[in-house]
């Protein structure tokens, strides 16, 4: 019996130790790449300095209107994964591609990701750079939160709002994070630390993003160095966690009824019939029906429906704001 122990000792200790191996041999490739992957990121758009870290904001493009990107949760790249879209607006308006705090070319800024915050420096990139409201806010998923909450605190600067897929803030309220999603978000942000995303590029960016023809092949590359580089960094994980609180702060405001919001709803055939998509439609149709001028239409799609239909997502929102706005 005594032996059997012994070995089962020596088995658990060799298999520590070969996961911290395996763990230190990971996190030093990691960083060995970022190194080389460093000399891709030459920077795309404006920096602006603010509380002596850098946020940045790629523009292009001339018009009356300026069309703000606003990216969902995650998206490491805004300014290379988005550019099938905003690149159909910029042909005769003026577009704007924020990117957040841990975001793209942005500096992690470590602070706490409340929703005053992450406004406050939104609209301070966005006016230091030369763009100047009223703009019509594009936001996907949770960039919902801060784009509703814009048109609640500061109407006369959200001419309209085309709502790409977005959670509504009385939908992150609804469905509050429980105790193993939160820790399942710190593991992930953990993890990232390591470097083992980089073991697993297919969760780690988007392979539409790269299988499609609207970046050019060292575009592409730098995309997929931002994406390891940044992938759920500590201002990613701090806007999930956050995700309820900041709604509550929304959610205790006056609906914005005066600012027109067009809701694209992607739905994907495999999952039209669950309850969950029948439940998102029918809370977009609710918060449309409190507002002055609201539409509500559905693409079929994906979540990330920006790569998938970046046609008709732009046939509606300039058919919504010639025809609702002009």
């Amino acid at each position: 019996m005594k032996k059997i122990l012994e070995i089962l000792k020596k088995l658990i200790v060799w298999f520590i130790a070969i996961i911290l191996l395996v763990v230190v041999s990971v996190c030093i490739y990691h960083n060995v790449q970022l190194s080389k992957e460093s000399k891709l990121l030459k920077g795309e758009g404006a920096i602006v300095q603010i509380n002596s870290k850098n946020l940045n904001v790629y523009h292009e493009g001339d018009g009356e209107d300026t069309y703000v990107f606003m990216s969902g949760s995650g998206i490491a790249a805004p300014v290379y994964e988005m550019k099938g879209l905003y690149s159909k607006f910029s042909k005769e308006n003026k577009i704007a591609v924020v990117e957040r705090a841990g975001y793209g070319f942005s500096d992690v800024f470590d602070d706490d990701r409340d929703i005053d915050t992450i406004l406050e420096q939104t609209r301070q990139v966005l006016i230091q750079s030369g763009n100047k409201p009223p703009y019509i806010l594009m936001p996907h998923s949770l960039s919902g939160i801060e784009a509703i909450y814009w048109a609640q605190k500061y109407p006369s600067e959200v001419k309209a709002i085309i709502a790409l897929d977005i959670g509504l803030p009385q939908q992150y309220v609804t469905h509050k994070m429980n105790v193993i999603d939160q820790w399942t978000v710190r593991g992930m942000n953990l993890l990232t630390k390591i470097g083992l995303h980089r073991l697993v590029p297919s969760a780690t960016f988007n392979p539409e993003v790269t299988r499609q023809s609207f970046l050019s092949e060292e575009e592409k590359e730098i995309y997929k160095a931002l994406s390891y580089k940044q992938f759920f960094n500590d201002d990613m994980e701090q806007e999930l966690l956050r995700a309820d609180e900041n709604s509550k702060k929304s959610i205790n405001l006056p609906v914005p009824k005066e600012t027109p919001i067009l809701f694209l709803d992607a739905i994907a055939d495999q999952h039209k019939n669950s309850r969950y998509t029948k439940q998102k439609n029918e809370d977009y149709k609710e918060f449309a029906e409190q507002l002055e001028i609201a539409d509500v239409q559905i693409i079929r799609g994906t979540h990330s429906i920006y790569l998938y239909e970046p046609e008709e997502i732009y046939k509606l929102s300039i058919e919504f704001i010639n025809k609702k706005l002009k």
